[in-house]
């Protein structure tokens, strides 16, 4: 029995949940009907989650063809090509491609950028009202703090990043094959883009992550042009896109609960905390990537068939009570907290190292800058964009508050034992 399920509704969203917890109540393995893939397993429990992403001797990124699992035959060739990064390759393939860029996103290479990424926010926050208030935190700050960050660890350039932001705008909002196939003209720009620079590198050199994989690719690395064009192409998208989402997401939370936005600022060594707390409870990627079963195995106590497309539902593993008590309350002090934000095994997200200190540095320069910010609207009348998968706002606005913080605020740099 295929259970029936919107994971893109207003009050999916608003209550995730609650959702979760009628699916989990038919077990630990359930039939969905998912846009675009059509019917797939989906795992409710954060040890059938675990497994199905660490168990790659069953559960595979591709078919026994080599296609993608949950690619469609009607996807225009550009779809298969973009999709054909790390993110979508079984070993040994998805090592010979994370291994070229593994170094840029190390703790210590990540650590280093925390200074830098704090002005970045200070810069940001300060500007929040520029242009009026109410003001829209996702498209003034939430978004651009991501894009920046990684546009200087790629080496793009900064007056091109207006064109990403709308270009990713446009991946973030379809909701079935219709809303896909309008998505396509974004995704050849973004191609050609891509293209372009990294052909002026070739032939000029340049600065940055992108300068270094075309220099690998020159030093006779194993990449190919297209995966060159993927692997920039997912780097760009997911090194700002759920970032922006966990941000948003974030503040969110804290102007609904003054409270826990007053606890957090009385001490912001709390924010590590906090931070991974909304990692759980947000969990801006809903579900992973599906995989696709390679041989009929058990799974929950329930027959799953060769063939058949199984996706680990993150979002439900995080609000699993057998691996976090109460998950449906917001405890920014729960420790420990065993999330699985980031997914796990071999495809754990290169750059979740990079996501924390960008979290814990947008709220530190936001709430230093405006200590009283306050939604503009209810909150009954926050929505999500209708993405099922993707937990993104679609906008937030936001006032400064009772008080206007002194103008200096914030555009200092922290002390370094503060950051």
């Amino acid at each position: 029995m295929t259970f029936q399920a919107d994971f893109s509704s207003p009050d999916y969203y608003r209550n995730p949940a609650a959702a979760i917890e009628k699916l989990r109540a038919q077990g630990p393995v359930v039939q969905v009907r998912f846009p675009i893939l059509g019917t797939v397993w989906a795992t409710t429990t954060e040890a059938l989650a675990d497994r199905v992403l660490k168990d790659t001797t069953i559960f595979t990124i591709r078919e026994e063809d080599g296609t993608v699992a949950g690619l469609q035959w009607w996807m225009p060739r550009i779809v298969r090509t973009l999709s054909n990064s790390m993110l979508s390759m079984d070993e040994p393939d998805h090592k010979r491609l994370r291994d070229i860029v593994d170094e840029a996103f190390r703790r210590r290479a990540v650590l280093d950028m925390e200074p830098h990424i704090r002005v970045i926010g200070d810069r940001l926050a300060n500007n929040l009202f520029a242009e009026g208030s109410p003001a829209d935190l996702v498209e003034r700050y939430a978004r651009k703090l991501p894009l920046s960050v990684i546009c200087e660890l790629l080496g793009l350039p900064q007056a091109d990043r207006s064109k990403f932001a709308a270009w990713a705008g446009g991946f973030t909002r379809f909701t079935g094959a219709l809303g896909f196939l309008a998505m396509v003209p974004n995704a050849f720009a973004m191609k050609r883009y891509i293209e372009r620079h990294l052909e002026t590198v070739r032939q000029h050199g340049g600065e940055g992550l992108i300068a270094e994989i075309v220099r690998v690719a020159k030093d006779g690395g194993q990449i190919s042009r297209d995966e060159i064009v993927s692997m920039v192409f997912l780097l760009l998208f997911a090194g700002h896109e759920t970032t922006t989402h966990l941000i948003s997401g974030s503040v969110y939370e804290l102007l609904k609960n003054p409270d826990l936005r007053d606890w957090l600022k009385q001490d912001w060594s709390r924010v590590d905390l906090a931070v991974e707390e909304f990692l759980r409870f947000i969990t801006p990627v809903q579900f992973t990537k599906p995989r696709c079963v390679r041989r009929d195995v058990d799974l929950g106590g329930v027959r799953v068939k060769k063939g058949e497309k199984v996706m680990a539902m993150l979002a439900a593993a995080n609000m699993d009570p057998q691996a976090n008590p109460h998950p449906e309350r917001l405890d920014l002090r729960r420790r420990p907290n065993r999330h699985i934000a980031f997914g796990t095994g071999i495809h754990f997200c290169l750059g979740h190292q990079l996501a924390r200190i960008e979290g814990r540095c947008a709220l530190k320069s936001l709430f230093q800058r405006w200590p009283q910010l306050t939604l503009a609207v209810d909150p009954s009348e926050i929505t999500w964009r209708k993405r099922p998968g993707l937990k993104a706002i679609d906008r937030l606005p936001v006032v400064a508050g009772r008080t206007q913080p002194d103008r200096d605020v914030g555009l200092q740099m922290a002390p370094l034992d503060q950051l």
